[in-house]
């Protein structure tokens, strides 16, 4: 699968996604956030500072709520979680 991004940069986190562009565009707080998928604000804290990978029960929760699927969040995850791996093993 042909991507735009460098093969040397690290994957977007699903995070940063969600801090940039989906809270953003729906003029929404991380508080008001964590109400409404159901979970703390911490956990959304977390997330949205990419200090915290994506469960399946969150994806589940973002897909629910953004009208996306769970394996859309899962696959952004997974391309965040081989690369931290891929950088470790080659140091």
């Amino acid at each position: 699968m042909d991507t735009m991004r460098s093969p040397r940069r690290r994957p977007t986190h699903p995070g940063a996604i969600l801090r940039e562009d989906v809270l953003p565009a729906l003029k929404m707080t991380q508080a008001a956030f964590a109400d409404r998928l159901g979970v703390s604000r911490l956990s959304v804290s977390e997330l949205l500072h990419e200090k915290r990978a994506l469960s399946p029960g969150m994806a589940l929760r973002l897909a629910k709520l953004l009208d996306t699927t769970p394996e859309s969040w899962l696959s952004m995850q997974a391309a965040v979680d081989l690369w931290d791996e891929h950088v470790e093993l080659t140091e």
